[in-house]
């Protein structure tokens, strides 16, 4: 989409935004609206409603939206002091706190009048009001919301709608948003047997069942053998690190709200670990370095913890215990390209397999208007992003977007970002150029000249978080993993009980598990159609029915998943031995189809 249809289209979604606004404080008299801003697909509206309200009232309000829509001429705008704007919103405590919030910060306030409906903000509605089509929005649903994100103060009823240029492109997206729904990963998780949550753990703390945990060990078995083939190291760091070490490292300063933090009996203060990279620098710190040891690559899939907010978490994409698979660089300034690409070459092999082929790059920068926000003077960051953009261009020459205020705090990155099978678009891996923290640590190596040389740190995460990552992978799967890394990779069906068909049973089951393959055996008293129904439901890639023509012929006639299987595929009967192997050299290959 160019970018001035998305400058339009955010345009009226703004726009809705204080239609909303307006219908439900019509329909709720004496309720307030706080804020309301456009958001990627649509836009929200958060409220202290009077009187009962509910998800069944959205169609009601969305009604009155089209209604007050007819009587809408435009938006008018109008500078007022602060004195004038208190009194405009004497009834409305949150325009008052923000007014006086941006007065102190010596914005300029504007207030905009539609119908009857006045409203304090900054500007960027439509200059046409034709330009909303009454057609093309749609209320979706309600969430609970906290004034400024602090839970401190009173909890809100945030109103989310969606809203596009034309009908045909809203139904597309309600389409999708319904594929959404039978895809959802907590929906998934359950009914696959994946994760759980528990109140008696806590918010936020995933359980890993044995069937989720060979999902998570699969796929980060992948990455640390791609990064092996570059020649990474395995270190192992504790879960707990003083206080000071953070501090060093800038995270104590940049996210001391977001740090579990205890204090021992002696009263020292540690902190929960939120990552590995001050570690892992301490590690390259412990002995002296020479120019010929580097680069030197470690990495180590770590747990690491962050105190998120209750109202943020959502199944596995927010979580309080992260999984990274963390990797980090240490280089010289002359060796960045050549260490960037290899990472590279790592996740386009990992997200390729996956079915991620397309990635997009994100280059993402400080904001030069914020140099506040970030570790290191701006011109140590302007050498950095120069270098890294390079790198990109050599790589993909003009195919990336620029992504401003969008760098970590202590550096420069490249974010790599992809469309899920359903269209939805996701950030994925990131590499991290880091000048900041070697220069915390005052890490170095001797040069040829034997004089101490600044090193350079890469931070290199493939999947990045474990569970935010599988949020994205069962989604975009559906549940319907490939061979290698389904939890279970064949079910064997037993349709009756005899000794013969028993001892048959548990030769091929004894056979299969001494392959290496993950597989069941159904022996209930349930029907076959239902065996069927039921492990097709759990989405195994493999399903054999073993009946009284598979004891005597010792042939077996596969079911195979129908995402796997080949066109055009004509049922055939395997030996055994046959049939196992082709599952042992899928899964070993890594392949996405089956070979049957």
């Amino acid at each position: 989409m160019a970018e001035e249809n998305k400058e339009q289209l955010q345009s009226i979604r703004h726009s809705l935004a204080h239609l909303l606004a307006d219908s439900l404080k019509q329909l709720f008299p004496g309720s307030l609206n706080a804020i309301g801003p456009a958001i990627e697909n649509g836009f929200y509206q958060d409220f202290e409603i009077k009187g009962d309200f509910g998800e069944d009232d959205l169609k009601k309000v969305e009604k009155k939206m089209k209604e007050t829509l007819k009587s809408w001429q435009g938006f008018e705008r109008r500078e007022v002091n602060l004195e004038e704007a208190l009194e405009v919103f004497s009834n409305n405590k949150y325009k008052q706190e923000l007014a006086k919030e941006f007065a102190e910060g010596g914005k300029t306030l504007t207030i905009y009048t539609s119908g009857d409906f006045v409203d304090l903000c900054k500007g960027g509605h439509v200059e046409d009001i034709k330009q909303i089509n009454p057609d093309a929005f749609k209320l979706t649903k309600t969430a609970g919301a906290y004034w400024r994100g602090d839970e401190k103060n009173i909890m809100l009823t945030r109103v989310y709608g969606v809203a596009f240029e034309t009908k045909e492109q809203l139904d597309k997206y309600i389409e999708m948003l319904e594929e959404a729904k039978k895809r959802d990963h907590r929906k998934l998780g359950k009914e696959l047997d994946l994760f759980t949550f528990s109140d008696m753990v806590g918010s936020g703390l995933t359980l890993w069942s044995p069937r989720g945990t060979i999902l998570r060990k699969g796929l980060n078995d992948y990455v640390q053998e791609l990064r092996d083939s570059y020649d990474y190291q395995e270190v192992t760091t504790p879960h707990i690190t003083k206080k000071e070490l953070f501090q060093a490292s800038g995270h104590w300063a940049k996210f001391s709200d977001e740090l579990f933090k205890t204090t021992t009996r002696e009263g020292h203060e540690f902190s929960l670990k939120p990552m590995s990279c001050p570690m892992h620098a301490q590690i390259y710190a412990s002995q002296p370095r020479s120019y010929r040891d580097l680069p030197i690559r470690y990495r180590e899939t770590a747990f690491v913890y962050r105190d998120e907010q209750s109202g943020e978490l959502s199944g596995l994409s927010r979580v309080r215990c992260i999984t990274q698979d963390d990797a980090h660089v240490f280089c010289r300034t002359t060796q960045i390209e050549e260490e960037t690409l290899k990472i590279w070459d790592i996740i386009d092999k990992f997200y390729g397999n996956l079915g991620f082929s397309d990635l997009k790059i994100m280059f993402s920068t400080h904001d030069p208007e914020d140099m506040s926000a970030y570790a290191g003077d701006e011109e140590k960051w302007m050498q950095s992003e120069e270098q890294l953009l390079k790198i990109i261009k050599n790589k993909v020459g003009d195919e990336y977007t620029v992504g401003v205020g969008e760098a970590a705090f202590y550096g420069p990155k490249i974010d790599f970002m992809a469309f899920d099978a359903i269209g939805r678009e996701h950030q994925l891996a990131t590499i991290q150029l880091d000048f900041n923290q070697p220069e915390g640590f005052d890490l170095t190596c001797v040069n040829e000249t034997s004089e101490a040389e600044r090193v350079v740190m890469i931070h290199a995460a493939i999947m990045g978080s474990i569970e935010r990552f599988l949020s994205v992978y069962i989604e975009h799967t559906g549940g319907k993993f490939p061979i290698w890394l389904a939890p279970e990779q064949l079910r064997i069906i037993q349709v009756k009980d005899s000794p013969e068909l028993d001892a048959f049973v548990d030769e091929i089951t004894a056979s299969a598990k001494s392959a290496g393959i993950r597989v069941s055996t159904d022996r209930s008293n349930e029907s076959v159609g239902k065996k069927i129904r039921e492990a097709e439901m759990m989405k195994v890639p493999y399903t054999i029915v073993v009946g009284e023509k598979e004891l005597e012929t010792k042939l077996l006639s596969p079911r195979v998943r129908s995402d796997i299987a080949v066109e055009n595929r004509e049922e055939k009967s395997y030996p055994v031995d046959n049939f196992l192997t082709s599952i042992v050299n899928e899964s070993n290959g890594r392949v996405q189809k089956s070979s049957l």
